[in-house]
């Protein structure tokens, strides 16, 4: 006989039902819904929708739109409705998705909301991460400790039920509560209580599993969290129930599947085609020319648009690359907390400082820097205190009057002035300390081995195919540049876990710089010149500004510098322009109109983000750099004829390929369904403890993405909700051989949590799309593909 599951099993297994947030300074995008990537995408947003009271698919409007713009090709839609059973007008049909949302409102239960109040409160004084001035006591000792300890004081909480009493170990208490139900009721008791709260407790989720300084300090787990919740219904006599079993398909559902699906085939499909006479246009020749300069950016959907204007503006070649350039590492800048800066898939093998190199630029640093952090300080101080607080406010009330007007009409004037008297950046100052120490910081090294550089450097050509190599090769990370918003680090870099992409860039540069580096790449057959020169950069996606890091740049390539940095400047200008008309601007605004969003502290929409992104091409740049993306495609760089063992390929599509699932299934489901999955808006922002937001004065936090950054002023969806459409450049064979030993991924393919299409170059580019369990059938793109369900490719 199995044994009873205990309770920490039925937490680990309920645990599903919601996603992980971290906190909002270190925002990651990531799946909401990620604990049903195991099953269906139709049956897994049907018991989510059930548990969490969210909506799987965009709304009946939002499919007319892109109907009616032509986003969905009629005759795939007809196709999609009739494999479904539907062959009514479209129009009818969503009638029929409308009604049915309209009738889909149910009663909060009032105790069960009082819960959720009281709850969100003690959760938010025991989570604060450094914003509170008073801290709540004795977190040290834990979460169900503290409640345990002091809920007598707090009147909200009735004096009755087990919160009266409450045992020693919040195992205890969940076992009195739970005594009248059966044992194998309690995994779907805790999945319903989870999903009460999904914010709070996927932050929590999070944070215990992340095990970071501040659950060592004050720890909270979910077995805690759900100990003090089951307590506070039992005072109130709230009902507990299990979550009900899978719900049954709607019509409405199965519509709006038919709809979705012909919108993503209508735009894979374009996408396909493209990519596949890109490469049927190719010649051998194509690549050999040596760049003057070769440019790896992030494969972020934002650095599409930038790279076709840096390669319009000389002979620069660009590719694209995971941003945290394949460092797993934790980075700690001069003066700043360590971060993890690599994707939440990836564990940080390494520490890597930033130390101080030039004393003079440090110092000035520091001096400015000191006097901002003592300024800021006192007057935080006076405006806290309530004795000082009003003869400060008629002291400087008229000065700080000045200073919000100047912020408010002319944030761009106000930005040129802080920046012409900030403190230098570290880069300017300090060199990240690469080589291998002999320390520890915790469990993990400081620096770098000469080996694992040797095995970095040589992946990042490897996955990126590199046979040539110009006189200068940029590494370019990206960050944002907002002013008063909460959300800033979602605009970062997705593959740095929230954070700037310019140190992972920099670290890669000294790698590939170190003699004994180049020396044994060079013995492993890697064509590396004499005279290239590794530098990095970071990309301002707000501004489309590139600061080059040119620290270390012998004067041999003086002159490159110089063209680099003013060719990168006429294409920052042009990509400006660009962004600018995206936001609804004047192109010729550029960047104006830019450099004031990112200061506009008003500013809700300083940039798009990743919104729009819909589809992931793997392949060399060639096939899409006459490609106008719309900055809609993540795009990594790979050349399948020299990765005959397919290693490169399975890199990507188990790391960059996941990743970017996660962020683009954030973006569908903050865009479906704002209120459950997202954000909310930033008018109504409050922010919490330094963790993450409310909607309001309290409750959840909120999991996902602003709505201002997903709809247009109107409120009409700037990005379009669709499931990324994955392109390889491949032998079908290979993409096969990957996959057999990638089950996760081939998961999220069986599941439809993505698609995947195979540009053949064997095969004269013809495409195939991946259906499932290793089947393949002829795209719609490619006409002059065989009928074949498994075609069979010809070797490598």
């Amino acid at each position: 006989m199995n044994a009873e599951p205990t309770i920490d099993d039925s937490i680990d297994e309920a645990a599903a039902v919601v996603g992980s947030l971290w906190p909002i300074h270190s925002f990651v995008t990531s799946n909401p819904l990620s604990g049903f990537e195991d099953r269906p995408f139709d049956e897994a947003v049907r018991q989510a929708a059930d548990l969490l009271g969210g909506r799987g698919y965009p709304e009946a409007e939002t499919f007319r739109t892109a109907l009616r713009r032509g986003r969905i090709d009629p005759e795939r839609l007809r196709s999609e409705l009739a494999a479904v059973g539907y062959d009514a007008a479209p129009e009818t049909l969503l009638d029929r998705v409308a009604d049915a949302a309209d009738g889909g409102e149910s009663d909060t239960d009032p105790a069960r909301a009082r819960v959720d109040r009281v709850l969100s409160k003690w959760l938010s004084a025991f989570l604060d991460e450094g914003n509170a001035r008073w801290p709540m006591p004795d977190r040290e000792a834990g979460f169900y400790a503290v409640f345990r300890a002091m809920a007598g004081h707090d009147g909200q909480i009735p004096d009755q039920g087990i919160v009266t009493d409450l045992p020693e170990t919040p195992g205890e208490a969940i076992e009195t509560v739970l005594a009248p139900y059966p044992v194998d009721q309690w995994k779907g008791v805790f999945e319903a209580e989870l999903a009460a709260l999904p914010g709070w407790a996927g932050f929590i989720k999070q944070r215990a599993a992340d095990a970071g300084a501040w659950q060592s300090t004050h720890p909270i787990t979910l077995k805690g969290y759900l100990a003090t919740r089951l307590a506070l219904l039992d005072a109130v006599g709230a009902a507990v129930e299990p979550a009900d079993a899978d719900p049954d398909p709607t019509p409405a559902d199965e519509i709006a599947g038919a709809f979705l699906r012909a919108w993503e085939a209508t735009y894979r499909e374009s996408l396909v085609e493209a990519v596949a006479a890109e490469g049927r246009s190719r010649t051998d020749s194509d690549a050999s020319e040596r760049p003057d300069a070769q440019l790896v950016f992030c494969i972020d959907t934002r650095s599409e648009g930038i790279r076709r204007h840096v390669e319009a503006a000389g002979n620069y070649a660009t590719d694209g690359y995971a941003g945290f350039f394949g460092i797993p590492m934790e980075y700690r800048g001069y003066d700043d907390a360590p971060v993890d800066a690599c994707p939440p898939i990836l564990d940080p093998q390494h520490r890597i400082v930033a130390s101080p190199v030039d004393d003079e630029t440090r110092e000035r640093h520091d001096h400015r820097s000191g006097l901002r952090e003592a300024a800021a300080e006192a007057v935080e101080a006076l405006e806290a205190n309530a004795a000082a607080a009003y003869g400060f406010v008629e002291t400087a009330g008229s000065g700080y009057g000045l200073a919000l007007a100047a912020r408010t009409l002319v944030p761009d004037r106000v930005r040129d002035l802080f920046d012409a008297v900030a403190a230098p950046d570290e880069h300017e100052f300090c060199e990240p300390v690469v080589q291998h120490q002999h320390t520890y910081a915790g469990d993990l090294p400081v620096g770098l081995t000469t080996e694992e550089k040797v095995e970095y450097a040589a992946t990042a050509f490897d996955l990126m195919g590199w046979t040539t190599f110009g006189r200068l090769v940029v590494f370019v990370g990206h960050a944002s540049e907002t002013t008063n918003n909460p959300h800033g680090s979602a605009l970062d870099c997705g593959a740095c876990a929230g954070n700037p992409g310019g140190p992972s860039a920099r670290v890669l540069a000294t790698v590939c710089n170190d003699p004994e580096v180049k020396a044994a790449l060079r013995e492993r057959g890697v064509d590396l010149p004499e005279d290239t020169v590794f530098l990095a950069a970071e990309h301002n996606t707000t501004t489309d500004e590139i600061d080059l890091y040119d620290d270390g740049v012998p004067e041999s390539h003086a002159a490159d510098l110089e063209q680099l940095r003013a060719d990168l400047a006429v294409a920052s200008e042009n990509a400006a322009a660009e962004r600018a008309a995206s936001m609804g601007a004047d192109r010729a605004a550029g960047a104006d109109e830019t450099a004031r969003r990112a200061a506009d502290w008003a500013e809700t929409r300083p940039e798009w983000g990743l919104a729009g992104n819909a589809g992931f091409v793997i392949g060399p740049r060639d096939l899409t750099s006459d490609l106008d993306l719309d900055g809609r495609a993540f795009l990594h760089s790979y050349d399948w004829s020299t990765d005959p063992e397919g290693e490169a390929l399975d890199a990507i599509l188990a790391g960059p390929a996941v990743v970017t699932q996660w962020i683009n299934a954030q973006y569908y489901f903050s865009t479906v369904d704002n209120a459950v999955y997202g954000g909310g808006s930033k008018v109504t922002h409050n922010p919490v403890g330094n963790v993450g937001v409310y909607q309001g004065n309290g409750g959840d936090l909120m999991t996902g993405l602003p709505s201002q950054s997903l709809t247009t002023p109107d409120g009409e969806p700037y990005h379009q909700p669709l499931r990324l459409s994955t392109v390889v450049h491949a032998p079908v064979e290979r993409v096969e051989r990957v996959l057999a030993d990638r089950e996760a991924v081939a998961s999220l393919l069986d599941n439809d949590w993505l698609s995947l299409t195979v540009v053949d170059p064997t095969r004269d580019h013809r495409a195939f799309q991946y259906e499932s369990d290793a089947t393949w059938t002829p795209d719609p793109a490619s006409a002059t593909a065989p009928e074949s369900q498994s075609p069979a490719v010809a070797d490598d």
